[in-house]
């Protein structure tokens, strides 16, 4: 199997999350997206709601698809192992006759290098990389020392049609000031935040 490792905080997850992630899966040929919440010990993340809530919309957006999947392996990951290296490295176990990628946007790309375990991670791991306005995906690989060494074809750019901006900060924003972005999330998850008043000023 072709196995794609589909990282975020999904705080909450949006469409554009799972019109990428089908998207991806189309374009690069996967049987298996994984759905991977991030956890909320990470310094580099600042999560706005429990787990609870989080696993649930994911639950919801992702039910009806066969192709996607939940996991939480990093979510309850102990500290000190819930690093990308670490996830892809348990993933190799749980799967080990199958092809892994690691999907991430460009915008990541640009600070891969910076990564705790980030040279480990890139030379054992293949990824797919999508576009993010603004940012040329081939001169930060070519920029970065690490990145151009290791550019053996294990990035996998997909650099059309998929520059979509609209993010989970921005749908926090708008319930947060009163707005009504319903139709930039699954109706079920909407009406599940609606229903547990999340990322409303208390």
């Amino acid at each position: 199997m072709r196995i794609g490792i589909y990282g975020s905080s999904f705080d909450p997850i949006t469409n554009v999350h799972l019109w990428t992630a089908n998207t991806v899966a189309r374009r690069k040929k996967l049987d298996k997206v994984i759905f991977l919440p991030a956890s909320s010990k990470r310094i580099d993340k600042t999560i706005q709601t429990s787990d609870r809530h989080r696993l649930a919309m994911i639950d919801l957006a992702i039910g009806d698809n066969p192709q996607f999947e939940l996991n939480t392996w990093e979510m309850n990951a102990p500290v000190g192992q819930h690093y990308t290296y670490f996830t892809m490295e348990h993933f190799r176990e749980l799967y080990p006759q199958d092809e892994l990628f690691f999907i991430m946007g460009a915008d990541l790309l640009q600070e891969l290098s910076a990564w705790r375990f980030g040279e480990e991670l890139v030379s054992t791991t293949q990824f797919i990389v999508m576009a993010r306005d603004g940012i040329d995906m081939l001169r930060a690989i070519a920029k970065d020392p690490l990145l151009r060494n290791h550019d053996d074809g294990r990035f996998h750019l997909i650099d059309k049609g998929l520059a979509m901006e609209i993010s989970s900060s921005y749908i926090r924003d708008e319930f947060r000031m009163g707005g009504d972005p319903r139709y930039l999330l699954p109706d079920s998850c909407y009406f599940y935040i609606k229903g547990n008043q999340l990322y409303t000023t208390k």
